[in-house]
């Protein structure tokens, strides 16, 4: 099965190395496509726009996200689930319908498409799995800490940022990364809210595979598979290392609690000594 996934791709990269400009022939290795790439400034100016809206649309997305999710969950049962509910659509709408919509909305707004109208097409469906990847965390804060914390003195901002923020970090690095390579991977909502001469990656490729299957379409989505490879073995490095860390300090913390019981445990009894001592 595992084969059957990933032997597409293995084939695009190895061919991705092959001299002649046939699929069928192997002729010998070189970088000559990989150099043509990097030497198209068509290739490089649609990198730069995928790469400026991927981060922009990530970073964005995060922020909104974060605080509709943190919103929500002070919300009551009915409206929050509500809400979420909507927050799904974008999510199992098919992107074409997406794409089209949004199309017709800009028309409709008389708003000229390009940058703009597809930095705000991908923010609008990064938004949702931003939101997915911080509710669990949220679900696991201990909102006591918050309210210490506010106890003490802090703001309910200065509290957010040292209570809750620190502790739904590894949701929203998961959600940030999520959009980042969502933004990356996507096509048809692009397709319908680009214009005016901007074109991401994807695009791109769609336009020339019009012309035949030029070898350096193969090396660019080698290099957009290792981006996206790497993107998710960073995000379950982080993960793992933050589960780890939680729960190493988890466990300090019983040990810290259990240590503390049995100090006061053996003061309470050498207190009761000394108490029938003097009685004796």
């Amino acid at each position: 099965m595992l084969l059957f996934l990933y032997a597409p791709i293995i084939i695009m990269i190895i061919y991705s190395f092959n001299e002649s400009k046939q699929l069928g022939s192997w002729t010998g290795f070189t970088f000559k496509w990989y150099e043509q790439l990097f030497g198209d400034e068509k290739m490089m100016n649609a990198l730069m726009y995928t790469v400026v809206v991927a981060i922009l649309a990530a970073a964005i997305s995060t922020v909104v996200g974060t605080i509709t999710a943190v919103g929500l969950h002070g919300y009551g049962k009915f409206s929050k689930n509500l809400i979420m509910n909507i927050t799904y659509v974008p999510v199992v709408n098919p992107d074409i319908i997406t794409g089209l919509s949004l199309m017709m909305l800009f028309m409709f707004a008389n708003v000229r498409r390009g940058f703009v109208t597809m930095l705000i097409s991908h923010v609008v469906f990064c938004i949702p799995y931003v939101i997915f990847s911080v509710m669990p965390k949220l679900r696991q804060v201990n909102f006591s800490k918050y309210e210490a914390a506010q106890d003490l003195g802090a703001t309910p901002t200065q509290a957010l940022w040292k209570v809750i923020i620190p502790e739904i970090m590894p949701g929203i690095v998961s959600g940030f990364m999520l959009s980042f390579t969502l933004s990356i991977d996507d096509f048809v909502v692009s397709f319908f809210t680009t214009g005016n001469g901007v074109m991401n990656l994807s695009t791109l490729i769609y336009s020339m595979t019009k012309r035949g299957i030029n070898p350096s379409i193969n090396a660019l989505s080698t290099l957009m598979f290792v981006t996206v490879l790497l993107l998710l073995i960073l995000i379950n490095t982080y993960q793992t290392k933050g589960k780890k860390k939680r729960n190493a300090n988890i466990e300090m913390a019983k040990n810290e609690e259990l240590a503390f019981e049995m100090r006061r445990t053996e003061n309470n009894q050498n207190f009761d000594y000394n108490v029938n001592d003097e009685r004796n």
